[in-house]
Protein backbone atom coordinates (compact mmCIF):
# COMPACT_ATOMS: atom_id res chain seq x y z
CA UNK A 1 0.00 0.00 0.00
CA UNK A 2 1.55 3.68 -0.88
CA UNK A 3 2.51 5.72 2.14
CA UNK A 4 0.48 9.18 1.91
CA UNK A 5 1.01 12.51 3.21
CA UNK A 6 -0.98 15.70 3.75
CA UNK A 7 -1.15 18.72 5.70
CA UNK A 8 -3.66 18.03 8.86
CA UNK A 9 -4.59 21.65 10.24
CA UNK A 10 -5.93 24.23 8.59
CA UNK A 11 -4.62 25.77 5.10
CA UNK A 12 -2.94 29.36 5.66
CA UNK A 13 -0.30 31.20 8.43
CA UNK A 14 -1.06 29.44 11.99
CA UNK A 15 1.59 29.28 15.01
CA UNK A 16 1.90 25.25 14.46
CA UNK A 17 1.02 23.20 11.57
CA UNK A 18 0.63 19.34 11.27
CA UNK A 19 2.10 17.16 8.79
CA UNK A 20 0.55 13.58 8.84
CA UNK A 21 1.60 10.64 7.18
CA UNK A 22 0.46 7.27 7.16
CA UNK A 23 1.79 3.92 5.65
CA UNK A 24 4.49 1.31 5.17
CA UNK A 25 7.49 4.49 4.45
CA UNK A 26 6.22 6.87 6.30
CA UNK A 27 8.80 6.09 9.47
CA UNK A 28 11.67 5.87 6.77
CA UNK A 29 10.22 9.03 4.96
CA UNK A 30 10.84 11.26 8.91
CA UNK A 31 13.90 9.22 9.23
CA UNK A 32 15.16 10.84 5.77
CA UNK A 33 14.34 14.28 7.16
CA UNK A 34 15.31 14.13 10.63
CA UNK A 35 18.64 11.18 10.83
CA UNK A 36 16.90 9.19 13.58
CA UNK A 37 13.19 9.38 15.39
CA UNK A 38 11.93 8.92 18.65
CA UNK A 39 10.09 6.01 20.74
CA UNK A 40 6.73 5.55 19.26
CA UNK A 41 4.36 7.86 20.68
CA UNK A 42 6.53 10.32 22.58
CA UNK A 43 6.97 13.41 21.12
CA UNK A 44 10.41 15.40 20.21
CA UNK A 45 12.31 18.06 19.07
CA UNK A 46 14.35 17.18 15.33
CA UNK A 47 15.89 19.19 13.13
CA UNK A 48 14.44 18.56 9.71
CA UNK A 49 17.04 19.03 6.33
CA UNK A 50 16.45 17.86 2.78
CA UNK A 51 19.96 18.03 0.72
CA UNK A 52 21.61 19.87 3.09
CA UNK A 53 19.32 22.58 3.92
CA UNK A 54 17.29 22.78 6.96
CA UNK A 55 13.94 23.03 6.75
CA UNK A 56 12.47 23.67 10.09
CA UNK A 57 12.71 22.69 13.92
CA UNK A 58 9.50 20.10 14.31
CA UNK A 59 8.23 18.25 17.00
CA UNK A 60 8.00 14.38 16.00
CA UNK A 61 5.84 12.11 16.59
CA UNK A 62 6.17 8.19 15.65
CA UNK A 63 3.03 6.07 15.63
CA UNK A 64 4.04 2.24 15.14
CA UNK A 65 1.90 -0.37 13.24
CA UNK A 66 -1.97 -0.67 14.57
CA UNK A 67 -1.41 1.57 17.08
CA UNK A 68 -2.09 4.84 15.00
CA UNK A 69 -5.72 6.66 13.83
CA UNK A 70 -5.53 4.52 10.78
CA UNK A 71 -4.21 1.22 12.22
CA UNK A 72 -0.59 1.60 9.98
CA UNK A 73 2.60 2.80 10.61
CA UNK A 74 2.23 6.63 11.05
CA UNK A 75 3.78 9.56 11.85
CA UNK A 76 3.46 13.64 12.42
CA UNK A 77 5.71 16.80 11.65
CA UNK A 78 4.34 20.08 14.00
CA UNK A 79 6.11 22.22 12.28
CA UNK A 80 6.07 26.25 12.54
CA UNK A 81 2.78 27.48 10.66
CA UNK A 82 4.62 29.23 7.75
CA UNK A 83 3.43 28.86 4.12
CA UNK A 84 6.90 28.65 3.19
CA UNK A 85 7.87 25.77 6.10
CA UNK A 86 4.73 23.87 5.27
CA UNK A 87 5.57 24.21 1.47
CA UNK A 88 9.16 23.23 1.79
CA UNK A 89 8.72 19.75 4.03
CA UNK A 90 5.73 19.17 1.62
CA UNK A 91 8.25 19.00 -1.10
CA UNK A 92 10.86 17.19 0.90
CA UNK A 93 8.37 14.44 0.96
CA UNK A 94 6.87 14.32 -2.49
CA UNK A 95 10.48 13.02 -3.51
CA UNK A 96 10.52 9.95 -0.73
CA UNK A 97 10.44 7.29 -2.50
CA UNK A 98 6.69 5.04 -2.28
CA UNK A 99 4.95 8.50 -0.84
CA UNK A 100 2.44 10.39 -2.46
CA UNK A 101 -0.22 13.12 -1.71
CA UNK A 102 -3.44 12.03 0.09
CA UNK A 103 -6.56 12.20 -1.14
CA UNK A 104 -9.94 13.48 0.50
CA UNK A 105 -10.71 11.57 3.77
CA UNK A 106 -8.01 8.96 2.84
CA UNK A 107 -6.41 8.19 6.70
CA UNK A 108 -9.77 7.98 7.78
CA UNK A 109 -10.68 5.44 5.11
CA UNK A 110 -7.89 3.76 5.96
CA UNK A 111 -9.16 3.44 9.33
CA UNK A 112 -12.18 2.07 8.27
CA UNK A 113 -10.35 -0.43 5.92
CA UNK A 114 -7.80 -1.26 8.91
CA UNK A 115 -10.70 -2.06 11.39
CA UNK A 116 -10.07 0.90 13.55
CA UNK A 117 -13.27 2.78 13.14
CA UNK A 118 -16.81 1.18 11.81
CA UNK A 119 -18.64 3.19 8.95
CA UNK A 120 -20.94 4.86 11.90
CA UNK A 121 -18.09 6.55 13.60
CA UNK A 122 -16.64 7.66 10.16
CA UNK A 123 -20.10 9.18 10.00
CA UNK A 124 -19.79 10.48 13.55
CA UNK A 125 -16.43 11.79 13.03
CA UNK A 126 -17.31 13.57 9.53
CA UNK A 127 -20.50 15.31 11.88
CA UNK A 128 -17.95 16.24 14.31
CA UNK A 129 -15.51 17.95 12.19
CA UNK A 130 -18.93 20.24 10.77
CA UNK A 131 -20.25 20.80 14.33
CA UNK A 132 -21.42 23.94 15.27
CA UNK A 133 -23.39 23.82 18.51
CA UNK A 134 -22.99 22.03 21.67
CA UNK A 135 -25.73 19.92 21.06
CA UNK A 136 -24.16 18.70 17.34
CA UNK A 137 -20.83 18.46 19.19
CA UNK A 138 -21.99 15.84 22.06
CA UNK A 139 -24.25 14.12 19.40
CA UNK A 140 -21.27 13.35 17.06
CA UNK A 141 -19.17 12.20 19.67
CA UNK A 142 -20.96 9.60 21.16
CA UNK A 143 -21.33 8.30 17.79
CA UNK A 144 -17.58 8.52 16.87
CA UNK A 145 -17.21 6.69 20.15
CA UNK A 146 -18.42 3.48 18.61
CA UNK A 147 -21.86 3.84 20.64
CA UNK A 148 -23.93 2.78 17.69
CA UNK A 149 -21.53 -0.60 16.94
CA UNK A 150 -21.79 -1.77 20.52
CA UNK A 151 -25.20 -2.08 20.27
CA UNK A 152 -25.19 -3.13 17.17
CA UNK A 153 -23.11 -5.67 17.73
CA UNK A 154 -25.14 -6.73 21.10
CA UNK A 155 -27.99 -6.97 18.90
CA UNK A 156 -26.81 -8.88 16.50
CA UNK A 157 -25.75 -11.51 18.83
CA UNK A 158 -28.98 -11.90 20.15
CA UNK A 159 -30.69 -12.75 16.90
CA UNK A 160 -27.67 -15.29 15.74
CA UNK A 161 -28.59 -16.78 18.71
CA UNK A 162 -31.66 -16.76 18.36
CA UNK A 163 -31.21 -18.02 14.32
CA UNK A 164 -29.41 -20.97 15.76
CA UNK A 165 -31.52 -22.23 18.31
CA UNK A 166 -34.45 -22.08 15.26
CA UNK A 167 -31.90 -23.57 12.85
CA UNK A 168 -31.28 -26.30 15.40
CA UNK A 169 -34.91 -27.25 15.39
CA UNK A 170 -34.51 -27.82 11.46
CA UNK A 171 -31.14 -29.94 11.59
CA UNK A 172 -33.08 -32.10 13.86
CA UNK A 173 -36.43 -31.61 12.03
CA UNK A 174 -36.56 -35.89 12.46
CA UNK A 175 -35.45 -36.33 16.06
CA UNK A 176 -37.30 -35.70 19.04
CA UNK A 177 -35.66 -32.17 20.32
CA UNK A 178 -36.18 -32.45 24.30
CA UNK A 179 -36.99 -28.46 24.23
CA UNK A 180 -39.13 -26.12 23.08
CA UNK A 181 -36.60 -23.46 21.43
CA UNK A 182 -39.89 -21.12 20.64
CA UNK A 183 -40.15 -18.92 24.09
CA UNK A 184 -36.40 -18.31 24.13
CA UNK A 185 -36.62 -17.12 20.32
CA UNK A 186 -39.15 -14.83 21.41
CA UNK A 187 -38.02 -13.38 24.13
CA UNK A 188 -34.76 -12.75 21.88
CA UNK A 189 -36.65 -10.94 19.14
CA UNK A 190 -38.99 -8.94 21.17
CA UNK A 191 -35.85 -7.76 23.60
CA UNK A 192 -34.04 -6.45 20.49
CA UNK A 193 -37.39 -5.32 18.69
CA UNK A 194 -37.95 -3.08 21.34
CA UNK A 195 -34.82 -1.39 21.14
CA UNK A 196 -34.44 -1.48 17.35
CA UNK A 197 -38.56 0.45 17.79
CA UNK A 198 -37.09 2.79 20.77
CA UNK A 199 -33.91 4.34 18.52
CA UNK A 200 -35.85 4.18 15.18
CA UNK A 201 -38.52 6.16 17.12
CA UNK A 202 -35.16 8.69 18.39
CA UNK A 203 -34.13 9.09 15.16
CA UNK A 204 -35.59 12.17 13.84
CA UNK A 205 -35.10 13.87 16.80
CA UNK A 206 -31.23 12.82 15.76
CA UNK A 207 -31.26 14.17 12.44
CA UNK A 208 -32.65 17.23 13.45
CA UNK A 209 -29.80 18.14 16.10
CA UNK A 210 -27.65 17.06 12.65
CA UNK A 211 -29.12 19.47 10.56
CA UNK A 212 -31.07 21.86 12.60
CA UNK A 213 -34.15 22.29 13.57
CA UNK A 214 -36.70 24.72 11.58
CA UNK A 215 -38.73 27.41 13.14
CA UNK A 216 -40.84 29.36 10.98
CA UNK A 217 -41.85 33.05 11.57
CA UNK A 218 -46.00 33.40 10.07
CA UNK A 219 -48.20 36.07 10.52
CA UNK A 220 -50.42 38.64 8.68
CA UNK A 221 -48.22 41.00 6.22
CA UNK A 222 -46.90 43.87 8.29
CA UNK A 223 -46.85 42.25 11.49
CA UNK A 224 -43.28 42.89 12.25
CA UNK A 225 -41.74 39.28 11.24
CA UNK A 226 -38.94 40.63 9.02
CA UNK A 227 -37.75 42.94 11.95
CA UNK A 228 -37.85 40.10 13.88
CA UNK A 229 -36.40 38.15 12.34
CA UNK A 230 -33.12 40.71 11.53
CA UNK A 231 -33.07 41.40 15.52
CA UNK A 232 -33.25 37.66 16.25
CA UNK A 233 -30.11 37.49 13.78
CA UNK A 234 -27.89 40.61 14.70
CA UNK A 235 -28.00 41.23 11.44
CA UNK A 236 -30.25 42.87 8.31
CA UNK A 237 -30.84 39.32 6.56
CA UNK A 238 -34.20 40.44 5.29
CA UNK A 239 -35.86 43.39 3.29
CA UNK A 240 -37.96 45.44 6.23
CA UNK A 241 -41.10 48.12 4.62
CA UNK A 242 -44.13 49.08 5.89
CA UNK A 243 -45.49 48.34 2.72
CA UNK A 244 -47.29 44.83 3.38
CA UNK A 245 -45.98 42.10 1.14
CA UNK A 246 -42.48 43.22 1.09
CA UNK A 247 -41.17 39.77 1.81
CA UNK A 248 -42.02 37.30 -1.27
CA UNK A 249 -39.36 34.34 -0.64
CA UNK A 250 -38.41 32.27 2.51
CA UNK A 251 -35.30 33.65 3.78
CA UNK A 252 -33.47 31.91 6.66
CA UNK A 253 -31.27 32.13 9.03
CA UNK A 254 -28.92 29.74 11.11
CA UNK A 255 -28.68 30.26 14.75
CA UNK A 256 -27.45 28.51 17.79
CA UNK A 257 -30.10 28.52 20.50
CA UNK A 258 -29.47 26.94 24.27
CA UNK A 259 -26.65 24.70 22.35
CA UNK A 260 -29.22 23.26 19.41
CA UNK A 261 -29.09 24.50 15.80
CA UNK A 262 -31.69 26.39 14.74
CA UNK A 263 -32.90 27.76 11.28
CA UNK A 264 -35.58 30.69 11.18
CA UNK A 265 -37.72 31.22 8.48
CA UNK A 266 -38.78 34.39 7.49
CA UNK A 267 -42.45 34.05 5.29
CA UNK A 268 -44.41 36.11 3.46
CA UNK A 269 -47.17 37.72 5.28
CA UNK A 270 -50.16 35.17 4.84
CA UNK A 271 -53.43 36.96 3.32
CA UNK A 272 -56.02 36.63 0.56
CA UNK A 273 -54.09 38.57 -2.90
CA UNK A 274 -55.00 38.69 -6.29
CA UNK A 275 -50.72 39.65 -7.31
CA UNK A 276 -49.81 36.31 -8.56
CA UNK A 277 -46.09 36.39 -7.79
CA UNK A 278 -46.79 37.06 -4.01
CA UNK A 279 -49.10 34.43 -3.98
CA UNK A 280 -46.29 32.25 -5.02
CA UNK A 281 -44.41 33.48 -1.95
CA UNK A 282 -47.86 32.75 0.17
CA UNK A 283 -47.92 29.26 -1.44
CA UNK A 284 -44.04 28.52 -0.18
CA UNK A 285 -45.00 30.29 2.88
CA UNK A 286 -47.64 28.00 3.81
CA UNK A 287 -45.34 25.06 2.61
CA UNK A 288 -42.23 25.59 4.38
CA UNK A 289 -44.55 26.55 7.86
CA UNK A 290 -46.35 23.25 7.87
CA UNK A 291 -43.47 21.10 7.34
CA UNK A 292 -41.22 23.54 10.43
CA UNK A 293 -40.55 21.94 13.53
CA UNK A 294 -42.15 24.55 15.13
CA UNK A 295 -44.27 28.11 14.50
CA UNK A 296 -44.16 32.16 16.49
CA UNK A 297 -47.25 33.13 15.06
CA UNK A 298 -46.95 36.88 15.61
CA UNK A 299 -50.26 38.36 16.52
CA UNK A 300 -50.66 41.85 14.99
CA UNK A 301 -54.87 41.78 15.08
CA UNK A 302 -55.35 40.72 11.48
CA UNK A 303 -56.47 37.39 10.22
CA UNK A 304 -53.95 34.69 9.18
CA UNK A 305 -54.84 32.67 6.04
CA UNK A 306 -54.49 28.88 5.81
CA UNK A 307 -52.63 28.06 9.00
CA UNK A 308 -54.03 27.35 12.50
CA UNK A 309 -51.18 26.84 15.20
CA UNK A 310 -50.34 23.40 16.44
CA UNK A 311 -50.22 22.66 20.35
CA UNK A 312 -46.59 23.36 20.57
CA UNK A 313 -46.41 26.35 18.32
CA UNK A 314 -45.84 29.94 20.42
CA UNK A 315 -48.56 32.83 19.71
CA UNK A 316 -47.21 36.38 21.21
CA UNK A 317 -48.23 39.90 20.15
CA UNK A 318 -45.61 41.51 17.93
CA UNK A 319 -44.49 45.08 17.43
CA UNK A 320 -44.60 45.83 21.24
CA UNK A 321 -42.87 49.13 20.34
CA UNK A 322 -46.36 50.47 19.64
CA UNK A 323 -48.43 47.70 21.72
CA UNK A 324 -46.33 47.43 24.79
CA UNK A 325 -47.03 43.53 25.07
CA UNK A 326 -45.30 40.85 23.14
CA UNK A 327 -42.16 41.16 21.12
CA UNK A 328 -40.30 44.11 19.35
CA UNK A 329 -38.09 43.21 16.55
CA UNK A 330 -37.19 47.17 16.85
CA UNK A 331 -36.95 47.83 20.31
CA UNK A 332 -35.70 44.18 21.36
CA UNK A 333 -38.48 43.98 24.03
CA UNK A 334 -39.36 40.39 24.60
CA UNK A 335 -36.52 38.92 22.34
CA UNK A 336 -35.15 37.14 25.19
CA UNK A 337 -37.93 35.47 26.08
CA UNK A 338 -39.11 34.59 23.23
CA UNK A 339 -35.68 32.52 22.24
CA UNK A 340 -36.00 30.95 26.01
CA UNK A 341 -39.85 30.30 24.67
CA UNK A 342 -38.10 28.54 21.15
CA UNK A 343 -35.57 26.68 23.70
CA UNK A 344 -38.16 25.23 25.99
CA UNK A 345 -40.21 23.72 22.74
CA UNK A 346 -37.05 22.28 21.47
CA UNK A 347 -35.08 21.30 24.30
CA UNK A 348 -37.19 18.10 24.76
CA UNK A 349 -37.40 17.06 21.38
CA UNK A 350 -33.69 16.60 21.57
CA UNK A 351 -33.87 14.74 24.32
CA UNK A 352 -35.65 11.79 22.80
CA UNK A 353 -32.47 11.57 20.07
CA UNK A 354 -31.75 7.90 19.82
CA UNK A 355 -27.98 7.05 18.41
CA UNK A 356 -28.83 6.93 14.80
CA UNK A 357 -28.10 10.07 13.20
CA UNK A 358 -28.79 9.28 9.26
CA UNK A 359 -31.65 8.71 7.23
CA UNK A 360 -29.03 5.71 6.37
CA UNK A 361 -29.17 4.43 9.94
CA UNK A 362 -32.73 4.97 10.00
CA UNK A 363 -33.55 2.86 7.00
CA UNK A 364 -30.93 -0.13 7.82
CA UNK A 365 -33.34 -0.52 11.53
CA UNK A 366 -36.48 -0.18 9.35
CA UNK A 367 -35.06 -3.13 7.51
CA UNK A 368 -34.13 -5.01 10.57
CA UNK A 369 -37.26 -4.56 12.21
CA UNK A 370 -39.53 -5.43 9.56
CA UNK A 371 -37.29 -8.70 9.22
CA UNK A 372 -37.66 -9.47 12.95
CA UNK A 373 -41.58 -8.89 12.85
CA UNK A 374 -42.06 -11.29 9.89
CA UNK A 375 -40.03 -13.95 12.07
CA UNK A 376 -41.77 -13.15 15.11
CA UNK A 377 -44.58 -14.20 13.24
CA UNK A 378 -43.48 -17.33 11.47
CA UNK A 379 -42.31 -18.22 15.12
CA UNK A 380 -45.52 -18.31 16.39
CA UNK A 381 -47.21 -20.44 13.51
CA UNK A 382 -44.82 -23.39 14.58
CA UNK A 383 -41.76 -25.49 13.86
CA UNK A 384 -42.80 -26.16 10.25
CA UNK A 385 -42.51 -22.05 9.65
CA UNK A 386 -38.95 -22.64 11.17
CA UNK A 387 -36.98 -22.23 7.84
CA UNK A 388 -39.16 -18.90 7.20
CA UNK A 389 -38.19 -17.28 10.55
CA UNK A 390 -34.63 -18.22 10.46
CA UNK A 391 -33.66 -16.98 6.71
CA UNK A 392 -36.18 -13.75 8.47
CA UNK A 393 -33.47 -13.45 11.12
CA UNK A 394 -30.54 -13.54 8.70
CA UNK A 395 -32.52 -10.49 6.58
CA UNK A 396 -32.43 -8.43 9.94
CA UNK A 397 -28.74 -9.34 11.01
CA UNK A 398 -27.97 -8.15 7.95
CA UNK A 399 -29.19 -4.94 7.85
CA UNK A 400 -27.30 -4.50 11.42
CA UNK A 401 -24.33 -4.99 9.82
CA UNK A 402 -25.06 -2.66 6.95
CA UNK A 403 -25.77 -0.38 10.14
CA UNK A 404 -22.00 -0.76 10.59
CA UNK A 405 -20.69 -0.48 7.43
CA UNK A 406 -19.74 -4.61 7.14
CA UNK A 407 -22.19 -5.33 4.22
CA UNK A 408 -23.39 -3.32 1.28
CA UNK A 409 -21.95 0.15 1.86
CA UNK A 410 -19.54 0.01 -0.73
CA UNK A 411 -21.29 2.40 -2.96
CA UNK A 412 -21.78 4.76 -0.25
CA UNK A 413 -17.86 5.24 1.12
CA UNK A 414 -16.78 7.55 -1.96
CA UNK A 415 -19.80 10.29 -1.30
CA UNK A 416 -18.50 9.68 2.24
CA UNK A 417 -14.88 10.23 1.98
CA UNK A 418 -15.58 13.26 -0.70
CA UNK A 419 -16.83 15.25 2.14
CA UNK A 420 -13.83 14.92 4.34
CA UNK A 421 -10.60 17.34 3.92
CA UNK A 422 -7.44 16.08 2.18
CA UNK A 423 -5.56 15.77 5.99
CA UNK A 424 -8.32 14.00 7.39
Amino acid sequence: MDTIYALASARGKAGVAVLRLSGPASHAAVRALCGDVPEPRRASLRRLSHDGVELDQALVLIFADRESFTGEAAAELHLHGSLAVVQAVMQALSQQPGLRLAEPGEFTRRALENGKLDLAQVEGLADLIEAETEAQRRQALRVLSGAIGRRAEAWRKDLIRAAALIEATIDFADEDVPVDVRPEVLALIDVVLTDLRREEAGATAAERIRDGFEVAIVGAPNAGKSTLLNALAGRDAAITSDLAGTTRDVIEVRMDIGGLPVTLLDTAGLRETEDRIEQIGIDRALERARMADLRVFLDSGDQVIGLSPAEDDIIISGKADLTGRGVSGKTGQGIAELISMIQERLQPRSARAGLVIRERHRLALVRAIGAMESARHEVEKGAERAELAAADLRIAIRALEALVGRVDVENLLDEIFASFCIGK
